[in-house]
């Protein structure tokens, strides 16, 4: 990529001096002798760095430099000057300067100086993107009057300091609404810390969020800082909080109360600065009445709760969520770009997700990767996300109560077993293709006068 430098100077022999040496670099270089002239050329050539002369007539370097801040937060801007002061780059460094050269110039310090800032430069860009995809990871995506109460419940909470618990069933996307939270509030550039309670042993739970000291049980071979103290000026996330001990959740109520902790083995306390989020997906209203549950706990953290709909409440966030994730697998995790048909996409949103979010992006991590073509069709939906087996057909809905009573469940022996499956899978395919027998043998795959037989073997009719 060619980098572009603008050399702002009054003086024709330095801003001659500094374009040589620059464009021996193969820096593509532009000059003018005036703040005025550097704003407007600034604009239009849109430079990676800018080298400034403080002392010019009319606007003086330091005015410029406010100026293409206010154009540009994200300007690099080096300064230069024949009878510069303390005073002078202190003023110029908080203004946003990159760095202060001293006339004359040195060759070598100026090569060093712009190698130094087009680094700085592409680490900013690289954070920018990074940062990017990340939002992008953990972006809340739909527009069902279900999600956008969601949305509309984190964005009043965010830049308030009050707790949240967030409740729903798993995979609906509990860690996107903390995530948000957190991204939206005065805390975001602290650290947001996650522990899912449910997979750390009980008996290690406090030390995992409190830390502990060389010594105090087997296995502490050092002073360890636990995950209050990580969070500490950003936002800890208690994610499954239903699973946590009582002797935990004791420590933890003490914490939300006085703002303090103290480790393992430690007689001390230390302040923390944390804001909490909880998730949990179960009822913890049942649980503090089968005595698993503190209530005073959950008074502490359910300042403000927020719900997480189930995928089945949101069925038309379906095909918005499709295109998310074929963007997120395809461009960012590697796999063949593949689209989904309408009828394809119509049966994937008619399905149930038990799994919720996290199901449904696995389907389509599933379908990108075996799918042959670059066209997935119903037929793969159907046959490579298990739908069929988990819905019995497009539309119908069959839980496992349905299929609890299903023929294939009474046979007596496995032969009549795999008749009746047999029979039940042919005559759900002709159901799907309105009995079009040509098209159900092309879908399956099979010769036509062996369906023909099948279908006379079994019986099957249009009304059975």
């Amino acid at each position: 990529m060619s980098r572009r430098v603008l050399v702002v100077d009054d003086e024709k022999g330095i801003r001659e001096a500094l374009q040589q040496v620059l464009e021996y670099e193969t820096i593509e270089v532009q000059t003018c002798p005036s703040g005025g002239e550097a704003l407007q050329r600034y604009a239009e050539f849109r430079p990676h760095l800018v080298f400034l002369d403080v002392k010019m007539q009319g606007m003086d370097g330091l005015e410029t430099l406010r100026k293409l801040r206010e154009l540009d937060t994200r300007a690099q801007v080096v300064m230069i000057s024949g009878h510069g002061t303390i005073q002078t780059a202190v003023e110029a460094t908080q203004l946003g300067a990159y760095d202060f050269l001293e006339k004359p110039l040195d060759t070598d310090r100026i090569l060093l100086t712009l190698r130094n800032a087009l680094q700085h430069l592409d680490l900013e860009s690289e954070n920018v993107r990074l940062k990017a995809e990340v939002h992008a990871q953990y972006e809340i995506v739909g527009s069902s009057k279900a999600i956008k109460q969601v949305i509309e419940r984190i964005e009043k909470v965010a830049p308030t300091a009050a707790r949240v618990l967030i409740t729903g069933e798993n995979g609906t996307g509990k860690e996107l609404v903390a995530r948000a939270i957190h991204a939206l509030s005065p805390r975001a550039r602290g650290p947001f810390v996650e522990v899912n309670c449910a997979a750390i042993p009980s008996e290690l739970i406090e030390s995992e969020l409190f830390g502990h000291m060389k010594g105090s049980f087997t296995g502490a071979f050092a002073d360890r800082a636990g995950k209050f103290e990580l969070a500490d000026g950003g936002t800890l996330f208690l994610d499954e909080i239903g699973d946590m001990s009582l002797s935990a959740q004791a420590k933890v109520l003490r914490a939300l109360e006085e703002g303090v902790i103290s480790r393992v083995g430690s007689g001390k306390t230390l302040a923390v600065d944390v804001r909490v989020i909880a998730a949990t997906n179960k009822d913890l209203k049942a649980e503090i009445a089968a005595g698993r549950f503190r209530d005073d706990l959950l008074y502490r953290l359910n300042v403000v709760p927020i719900e997480v709909p189930p995928l089945r409440a949101r069925r038309s966030d379906i095909p918005q969520l499709l295109e998310h994730f074929l963007d997120q697998l395809t461009r960012r995790g590697g796999l063949p770009p593949k689209q989904l048909d309408q009828e394809a996409v119509k049966r994937l949103a008619t399905h149930d997700w038990p799994g919720n979010i996290r199901e449904l992006r696995n389907a389509v991590e599933r379908l990108l990767i075996l799918t042959a073509g670059p066209v997935v069709r119903v037929e793969e939906v159907e046959r490579l996300a298990g739908l069929a087996t988990a819905d019995g057909g497009p539309g119908r809905g069959t839980g496992s109560a349905d299929l609890a009573g299903a023929p294939w469940t009474r046979a007596a022996t496995f032969e009549q077993f795999k008749q009746a499956a047999e029979r039940a899978y042919l005559l759900a395919k002709l159901q799907e293709n309105d009995w079009n027998v040509s098209e159900t043998a092309r879908t399956l795959e099979m010769p036509r006068s062996n369906l023909y037989k099948k279908i006379e073997r079994y019986g099957l009719t249009r009304e059975a």
